[in-house]
């Protein structure tokens, strides 16, 4: 049986007096590892409420994430998506190509004459972060009756709060739901039909497409193109830094 890097990936086996021998294979993977940064996207988007089949939506990324794969083949696609009865909360983790090329995928589908997808906001965009959140990419529809109601979102209903505040709440459920993961080893959606409480509520998603300091796909396209309005701040937990143009 052939060794395997960290990765996953067979080692060549080199004789000892070869060691300070590269092969191709060492130089290509390398430089596509070094290129390769993993990054999160968390996107947010509010539902027509005359959507037939809401399984649609789940097919049109599945088939996209196929293409991007076939694409970008060292760039894996993990993530969750939650398809609710009015709202969507996406979750991508690949490379920096990978989430430019959702976004404009959702662009596309803004101009659509139905348009799938009403208001979309970034909620959060990570740069490198430590690990990844979930092992494969995913999507579950959700039932009305799995939208659950509890004290914590009362409590956000009631009073004013701040953006960073719905941001962390959403962040620290999926931390929640990541970890449980983890543990169970089981996919996502069976592990959110037994534990429905980390399910990010649609009443946090709701006020947080209300809020004007989360920009749209087609706002951070513009400034992704704008190399000298790039903000340093990506990833930072203050939404007020990580979207504003320096």
């Amino acid at each position: 049986m052939s060794q395997l890097d960290v990765d996953g990936f067979p080692v060549a086996w080199k004789d000892p007096e070869d060691a300070d021998t590269v092969s191709m294979f060492d130089v290509i993977y390398g430089k596509v590892r070094e290129k390769i940064i993993l990054q999160r996207l968390i996107m947010i988007s509010r539902l027509p409420h005359d959507l037939a089949d809401r399984t649609d939506l789940g097919a049109h990324y599945e088939n996209l994430n196929f293409q991007l794969n076939k694409q970008y083949i060292w760039d894996h696609i993990t993530g969750l998506l939650l398809i609710y009865p009015s709202y969507l909360l996406h979750i991508i983790e690949s490379s920096r190509d990978i989430l430019t090329s959702v976004l404009r995928d959702v662009k596309v589908m803004q101009q659509q004459p139905h348009r799938t997808l009403l208001e979309v906001k970034i909620l959060f965009l990570d740069h490198n972060p430590q690990r990844r959140l979930f092992q494969q990419w995913s999507y579950k529809v959700l039932g009305a009756d799995q939208v659950i109601r509890d004290p914590a979102v009362k409590v956000l209903e009631d009073e004013e709060v701040s953006i960073e505040t719905l941001v962390c709440s959403v962040l620290s459920t999926l931390q929640n739901l990541s970890k449980k993961l983890e543990k169970s080893k089981a996919l996502p959606g069976s592990v959110l039909d037994e534990t429905p409480e980390l399910i990010v509520h649609q009443k946090i998603l709701e006020r947080l497409l209300g809020r004007e300091e989360l920009l749209s796909p087609q706002q951070y396209l513009d400034m992704y193109k704008s190399t000298l309005n790039i903000s340093m701040e990506f990833g930072q937990l203050n939404p007020r830094n990580l979207f504003s143009a320096v």
